[in-house]
């Protein structure tokens, strides 16, 4: 075939199809945002500012993945030690447990129950102390958590129905995996509030996000939302900052903005022609903000700038703690520059056996550098407009599993939440003696959502479309009583 364009000239169709594709469908979503929020769309967004005082202008979100074991971080249950050996039926709790209401009502899978009531009860296989000045009990394996109790607000009695890692996808859509996929809560957030910084996504995810078995991306997923509101993933390190991110190392930046230049007058041409087209305006404007977040991420991701101190509290200096020190550091940065929700995947929490050593590793990967952000924020002043999550797709039986671990259990487990108007130095509710379930107050993991959104303003009855009918359970309830 006869080359039509010498030189190295190309035609506009295969200019426009070539020049930052890849890159464009990262971008692309938040501008579509701005679109809709202009009337580009018809799904529009609420509009107008939030009808709830806002406390909150961001949310840095950590989950822990594959279920960290509540009764040995944030609710201690010595009776486990006193009834070692016994199983949950010949243990004076039994009958509680059996008998509860919300054991038999509310409680939609039932695979693991047999075996979570004939297993043995399994001793604490770390010890419990007092922290802050509010006394609040906190494990050995988070001293450095632990020395913030008197920010954080703890809950120890969260369910969930998912007794599988889809529970991970349930806890951040809160729905069940066969129900399909729905909108995450970071994307509602997305939805509701849009961007406070055009240069950088709305919605950042860092860390290895759930295996296709647990809902995959769908933890972060805009679903019916649309792509836009989908979670952006960066890496940590300068360098691998944005997949596909970067034009090139031989390229130059003036290099690049003469391309886009080029290209914003051919579309501008092509709009001209078809002033209806919502989704042409919104490309036009991703291959900007394609340019500008090629110089703003990398930027993010520098740490160089911070002081030696900085980088210490968080973890850097350690290799056990660096990853997540790098992301939690990253995530102030972040929230900084105005991005509205930030998501932490942390995994490995799976601990069937050798919990002891599971555990132990994992806590020190993450303790010091949540702590590290935690304190970070507030020397900074930010953690009164921040507000940080912790969480975890359920917690771990009060009986063993192959002698030295511990099995899945939604029933009854704990988050702690800091920041961002929440009462510190605060432990709402609890689990029963032996950590099996949660005995008053429940609260669905929907009830996490709604707390998040409240304090950020929104009414998650607010948040709908058109055509999508959600169930009662999916708006969830704040919890007041860690709200300050």
């Amino acid at each position: 075939m006869t080359n039509q364009f010498p030189c190295g000239r190309v035609s506009r169709r295969g200019f426009i199809g070539d020049c930052g594709m890849g890159f464009t469908g990262l971008a692309l979503g938040a501008m579509l945002a701005e679109d809709r929020a202009a009337g580009a769309v018809s799904q529009a967004a609420p509009s107008g500012l939030p009808k709830i005082a806002p406390k909150a202008k961001s949310v840095i979100w950590y989950f822990m993945l594959g279920g960290t074991s509540h009764v040995e971080s944030f609710d201690p249950k010595p009776k486990l030690n006193e009834f070692a050996g016994l199983t949950v039926d010949e243990s004076p709790f039994g009958k509680s447990v059996l008998e509860s209401e919300f054991y038999r009502k509310n409680v939609r899978d039932f695979v693991g129950t047999p075996r979570a009531l004939m297993a043995k009860l399994y001793p604490l296989q770390k010890e419990f102390r007092k922290r802050g000045e509010s006394g609040i009990e906190v494990s050995d394996w988070w001293p450095h958590v632990g020395d913030c109790v008197d920010d954080m607000a703890i809950v120890r009695s969260m369910w969930t129905t998912d007794n599988d890692h889809a529970a991970q996808l349930q806890f951040h859509t809160g729905r069940h995996i066969f129900d399909g996929f729905y909108p995450s809560i970071g994307s509602w957030v997305h939805y509701g509030l849009g961007s406070l910084n055009h240069n950088l996504p709305s919605f950042v995810v860092m860390g290895p996000p759930p295996g296709d078995c647990c809902g995959g991306k769908g933890a972060h997923d805009g679903s019916y939302l649309g792509p836009e509101h989908s979670g952006v993933g960066i890496n940590v390190q300068p360098d691998k900052a944005l997949p596909f991110g970067s034009p090139g190392p031989d390229v130059f930046i003036e290099e690049r903005r003469g391309q886009l230049d080029l290209l914003q007058q051919l579309s501008g041409e092509t709009a001209i022609r078809y002033p209806d087209d919502a989704a042409l305006r919104a490309r036009i404007k991703s291959y900007e903000l394609a340019f500008r977040m090629q110089m703003a991420v990398p930027e993010v991701v520098n740490l160089d700038q911070e002081t030696a101190a900085t980088q210490e509290m968080y973890g850097l200096n350690d290799a056990a703690t660096q990853t997540v020190g790098r992301q939690s550091l990253v995530a102030r940065r972040l929230v900084e520059r105005g991005v509205r929700f930030v998501q932490i995947y942390d995994d490995g929490w799976d601990a069937h056996s050798k919990l002891l050593a599971n555990h132990t590793t994992r806590s020190k990967a993450v303790d010091q550098p949540i702590a590290g952000l935690l304190k970070d924020l507030k020397q900074r002043g930010l953690l009164d407009e921040t507000l940080v999550v912790w969480a975890t797709e359920f917690g771990r039986t009060p009986g063993a599993e192959k002698s030295d671990g511990r099995d899945h259990h939604p029933y009854g487990f704990s988050i702690w939440m800091a920041g961002g108007g929440i009462k510190g130095g605060t432990v709402h509710v609890a689990t029963d003696e032996i950590g099996f379930h949660a005995v008053e107050d429940r609260h669905y993991v929907t009830d996490a959502h709604a707390t998040v959104l409240h304090q950020l303003g929104l009414n998650p009855r607010d948040l709908e479309i058109p055509g999508r009918k959600r169930l009662e359970i999916d708006f969830g309830k704040p919890i007041e009583a860690i709200i300050s």
